[in-house]
């Protein structure tokens, strides 16, 4: 049977075998060549240890289905992440949206694209990464052991302060690094990494 491209599934590799985690992140920037398969790396290799409840993939609301990775990212994943040799774009669609609980955009714009594909379901569920960032708070979720029903309260905390708290849409965004200089690629890898980071510390992995 063939694969429905846009349920979003774990593969385990080593086994042939794959499974439907019960939580899923998509991250989403405009080609699917850089931004958010940057962060699709990195968040999935910081929630390493809850793999098997949280799954991680991206798209791009402009991609080109097939497109293969920017060369300019290859060695900034196989430094973080290991080999991304089979790693292709794929375009954004509703699909997707519908099935992950929490959409993470490289910039405003790919949160607001999320939102216009499956407004009931992604309005509160979807953020800038950089937002998400800014909004989480590890007390969302203290004392939940269970990491699907962290994330979800995270996700829920997050989304109830967004209201409350001061617009910061000039630093929500992560800048487009392609055709841009070393500079600006590394200030685009910190601000994810950084992202990451606070996400992961929330989710109170090791």
């Amino acid at each position: 049977m063939e694969e429905d491209p846009d349920v979003l599934l774990d593969h385990d590799s080593s086994s042939g075998t794959s499974c439907a985690p019960e939580f899923r992140v998509l991250t989403v920037c405009t080609g699917n060549l850089y931004r958010s398969p940057l962060t699709e790396c990195l968040l999935r290799k910081r929630l390493a240890t809850v793999r098997e409840a949280i799954h991680v993939g991206s798209a791009g609301t402009r991609a080109v289905p097939g497109t293969p990775m920017e060369a300019a990212l290859v060695p900034v994943i196989v430094e973080r992440c290991g080999d991304p040799s089979e790693r292709v774009a794929r375009r954004l669609t509703a699909g997707l949206v519908e099935s992950a609980d929490l959409v993470l955009g490289a910039a405003v714009e790919h949160r607001e694209a999320a939102v216009r594909l499956a407004p009931v379901r992604a309005l509160s569920r979807a953020f800038s990464l950089r937002e998400f960032a800014r909004l989480v708070r590890a007390e969302d979720g203290a004392d939940v052991v269970d990491p699907v029903a962290r994330f979800t309260a995270l996700v829920a905390g997050a989304a109830a302060r967004r209201g409350a708290a001061p617009a910061g849409m000039a630093d929500d965004d992560v800048a487009d690094p392609l055709g841009g200089g070393e500079e600006v690629v590394r200030e685009c890898v910190r601000r994810i990494e950084e992202s990451v980071e606070r996400i992961a510390v929330a989710m109170g992995v090791d």
